[in-house]
């Protein structure tokens, strides 16, 4: 039996249809292990869980069932975000030796809410006309079927995740479900049942041996063997039949429960607490505006003639270029006089004259074309203003406008508080539909109430009557331990008395 393929839909944690490939090969080579990592919670397990529903159905010893029904147990798997008229389903696809050739079989298991029932269908695959088909034959014989390949006692020995290797590695004794899988494994279970048909056997063969008053005891014990037995077998079927109101009631609190919810219920319960996260989103959302006027009555709409500020601090900034090279033309100008007059004085030769005359004259034109134009400036800037204006434009705005983004933003989550507020109120059940929504939920906890106590007086009923019966059937051993060592002290004495003198007789 080899795995191929595992297909998933709203099952669990995993949504939509997901296909796991199980072919132990890739690129056409073998390749015998395959691993699935994640995190805690990533739905490994689910894996493991969904192989077993699908191979064993109600029997599957799945890791989140405990002490579910069935049909609890697959409402449960049921995907949160499945759409109402979409089912739940599980599909594993595995090969199997059949008529001497290679088969491939696909297990099919889907429900659907509200009513959870199991749907199974077995396909196989034909090579003939290259598409699978039902077999109703398998299908409905199918939990015998798979007990001749993978019986479920000895499954837990084969479907397990490996965090419970480090676990199973480490218990001085192991559990339970390795005891019986084993045991299951190795037919120990068929011994046991010998050794019950051997002891009914063994009593059978002593009450027919035993004497008058041993027999009379012995006759008494199993009649009230046989009263106990029935009485647990009555007790058993009244358990089983408060189990299924319980059961009912369950599924009726649950509707009840949801009904409660889809009709505005719990919203109305919660009215006053809704009111008040209203209340508070609203004042959130006052406190924001008023922030946001605050910045708006600041330097923030100055943003909006940003470009502006900047041609207005590049003139500011050329302005004063172009007057501290005025100032500097007029003292070089004059330096460069003082300069020429020495250099008359010390004689230099004529050509060194006009290259020092020449240098100067250079400068004097540079510094010219730094001062600009003879038009007056108009914006009189000076130093301390144009910083002001450089610390506007390149910090305050963009803090600023940094600062009115987030507000934007925190008003915009605000607002969608508040209108999802609003649509629950607008949803909340008028105070006589949730009345009588309450009434209902009340009822069916208390129906839930009563089968819970009638089930647990049915359990303990059982218990105790199963305790009599143990303390019976002990009596019963006692009586037949006892019959057996009669019957076996006579023929000793006999023999010891019958020795010496008739030896021929031993």
């Amino acid at each position: 039996m080899q795995f191929l393929e595992l297909v998933l839909k709203n099952f669990g944690p995993y949504a939509g249809t997901q296909t796991i490939n199980l072919r132990p090969e890739k690129d056409g080579n073998p390749c015998p292990v395959i691993l699935f990592g994640g995190m805690n919670g990533g739905g490994k397990t689910t894996l493991m869980d969904a192989i077993r529903l699908a191979l064993y159905g109600g029997r599957a010893q799945c890791s989140t069932r405990g002490n579910l029904s069935y049909s609890d147990f697959l409402n449960q798997c049921v995907n949160r975000h499945t759409p109402p008229l979409e089912d739940t389903r599980v599909e594993l696809t595995f090969e199997q030796v059949q008529d001497d050739k290679l088969a491939q079989f696909k297990i099919v298991r889907y429900w659907k809410k509200p009513d959870i029932k199991d749907n199974l269908s077995i396909l196989i695959y034909s090579e003939i006309v290259s598409d699978w088909w039902s077999d109703k034959a398998i299908t409905n014989t199918w939990d015998e079927y798979i007990e001749t390949l993978l019986p479920v006692g000895i499954s837990n020995l084969f479907l397990f995740d490996g965090e419970q290797v480090k676990e199973l590695a480490e218990l001085e004794t192991p559990p339970e479900f390795v005891v019986g899988a084993i045991k299951s494994l190795l037919g120990l279970e068929l011994a046991e049942r010998l050794a019950v048909d051997l002891e009914i056997l063994a009593g059978r063969k002593r009450k027919e041996i035993a004497g008058k008053k041993d027999l009379a005891a012995l006759e008494k014990i199993e009649q009230t063997f046989k009263k106990i037995s029935d009485e647990i077998d009555a007790a058993k079927q009244e358990q089983a039949s408060f189990k299924n109101e319980l059961d009912k009631a369950q599924k009726n609190q649950q509707q009840a429960s949801d009904k409660f919810i889809y009709e505005g219920g719990k919203i109305a319960a919660d009215r006053s607490q809704l009111d008040s996260k209203l209340n508070d989103y609203r004042n959130q959302a006052d406190k924001t505006r008023q922030a946001m006027m605050e910045l708006a009555s600041n330097t923030l709409p100055l943003a909006l003639i940003s470009p502006l500020l900047t041609e207005a601090k590049i003139q500011a900034e050329t302005e004063a270029s172009q007057q501290q090279a005025k100032i500097a033309q007029n003292v070089i100008k004059q330096r460069s006089d003082r300069l020429l007059n020495y250099i008359a004085e010390i004689s230099l030769n004529p050509q060194q004259l006009d290259k020092i005359q020449d240098f100067i004259r250079q400068e004097n034109q540079e510094l010219e074309q730094q001062a600009g134009t003879d038009v007056p400036p108009w914006m009189n800037a000076d130093n301390n203003s144009i910083q002001q204006l450089e610390n506007l434009l390149s910090y305050q705005i963009k803090a600023q406008q940094i600062l009115a983004r987030d507000q934007i933003e925190e008003i915009k989550s605000i607002e969608a508080e508040i209108d999802f507020t609003d649509r629950q109120l607008a949803a909340a059940a008028s105070p006589e539909a949730y009345e009588k929504l309450e009434e209902e939920v009340r009822k069916a906890q208390k129906a839930v109430a009563i089968a819970a106590a009638a089930c647990e007086s049915a359990n303990r009923r059982v218990d105790e009557l199963e305790r009599e019966l143990a303390k019976n059937q002990k009596e019963t051993r006692k009586l037949q331990q006892r019959i057996h060592h009669n019957q076996k002290q006579p023929t000793r004495h006999r023999l010891h008395r019958q020795s010496p003198s008739h030896p021929e007789t031993l």
